[in-house]
């Protein structure tokens, strides 16, 4: 009698890719925030800012993804290296937990903020 073939499936909600990549790229040095629209902004003040896919948009294949990402960096830090930073490690975090192929990074930088501005935010 032959075996039956396991059709077998793994797939992630989007906000499950963001929240990966959102949690990765605060880890670099130099991001200070991934930053939404007006009205996350607004649901942000409501909510102690705890979503961590603020900012991230993930469209998921089967075996790919593309991410992009609204971000404000530390004033002074070079926005080509951060860059670099932030999509190698979102690339290598995604490929270890999800075993997707990160295809397509975009990050749009909104805001530039001093050391003084941070500390006047955090007031």
């Amino acid at each position: 009698m032959e075996k039956e073939k396991l059709e077998q499936k793994l797939t992630f909600d989007d906000q499950v890719i963001e929240k990966i990549a959102g949690i990765t790229a605060n880890q670099v040095p130099g991001i200070i925030s991934l930053d939404g629209n007006m009205f996350s902004e607004f649901t942000d003040k409501l909510t102690q800012g705890t979503d961590k896919t603020k900012g991230i948009e993930a469209e998921v294949g089967e075996k790919q993804v593309a991410i992009k990402m609204d971000t404000t960096i530390e004033y002074g830090k070079s926005a080509e290296t951060i860059f670099e930073e932030v999509s190698s490690r979102v690339q290598k975090a995604l490929r270890e937990m999800t075993g997707l192929n990160l295809v397509k990074f975009e990050m749009h930088i909104n805001d530039v903020k001093t050391k003084e501005e941070l500390q006047q935010d955090n007031k």
